[in-house]
């Protein structure tokens, strides 16, 4: 009889995880090659390793699941799972009567190819021209107010996109606006420019976006020490955010 010891799985189990890794690398490589120029193997792999715990945790082992968990990753945001913008996916996660782990994955599949259809657009032209007006955006003073700060900017959000608007509703996006001025004003950034940032950051990568390994020059920028007054902090936060922008507009 074969007895395989503790040691000798815990190798097997380490060494198929690594397997599935670089697979996974490889794979999203090709998935989003803009993305993946830009993170770079290692990060990448962080971020596969959080995706990976993070599936898990509602129940998906399979390849198909796990794989499809990281691309929207890719797509959404590495913490998309709690975005209020995308309650769908909170929806489907949590809810039992979904079904197994694989209807629940076409479940996910077919919620965001009904996305990408009417929010991102054919041939990427809603996504592209929100880009654009996001950068317009971004390098024009702003024509928001303190006293009716919430509703000038979720008025300036929907005129920036109007399809993800119609998409996420309303509710959406006052969660997402209300969640950047709180994380604006923890990271002590909350001067209107500074919330402004923070929302539009949250609003493009996803409500995670200040911890999300996709985007580490965001971790990068909050915790600099050498940069010690806000608003050095701010424009920096917004000079890398524009970039991004005009990075992602110009490999379309």
């Amino acid at each position: 009889m074969i007895v395989i010891r503790t040691e000798q799985m815990n190798v097997f189990k380490k060494t198929a995880l690594l397997s599935f890794e670089d697979e996974m690398v490889e794979h999203l490589a090709k998935f989003s090659p803009p993305l993946y120029k830009v993170v770079g193997e290692e990060q990448m792999r962080k971020v596969i390793q959080l995706g990976m715990s993070q599936a898990a945790k509602y129940g998906f082992t399979y390849r198909g699941p796990i794989r499809l968990y990281l691309e929207l990753m890719l797509l959404f945001g590495s913490y998309f799972d709690t975005d209020p913008q995308y309650p769908w996916a909170a929806e489907i996660f949590i809810n039992q009567e979904s079904g197994a782990q694989m209807q629940r994955a076409k479940f996910l599949y077919e919620k965001a190819l009904d996305y990408q259809e009417k929010v991102v657009g054919p041939d990427d032209g809603y996504l592209l021209e929100a880009l654009k007006k996001n950068i317009l955006f971004l390098r024009h003073p702003l024509s928001v107010t303190p006293e009716n700060y919430l509703q000038d900017i979720l008025k300036e959000i929907a005129q920036i996109y109007p399809q993800k608007t119609s998409y996420v509703g309303i509710k959406g996006l006052e969660a997402i606006i209300r969640k950047g001025i709180e994380g604006a004003q923890r990271q002590r950034l909350g001067s209107m420019r500074g919330m402004t940032v923070v929302i539009i950051l949250m609003f493009v990568l996803g409500h995670g976006c200040g911890g999300d390994p996709i985007y580490s020059w965001i971790i990068k920028i909050l915790n600099d020490k050498d940069i010690t007054e806000r608003e050095g902090k701010i424009q920096d936060l917004e000079k890398h955010l524009l970039s991004w922008l005009e990075y992602r507009l110009s490999v379309h």
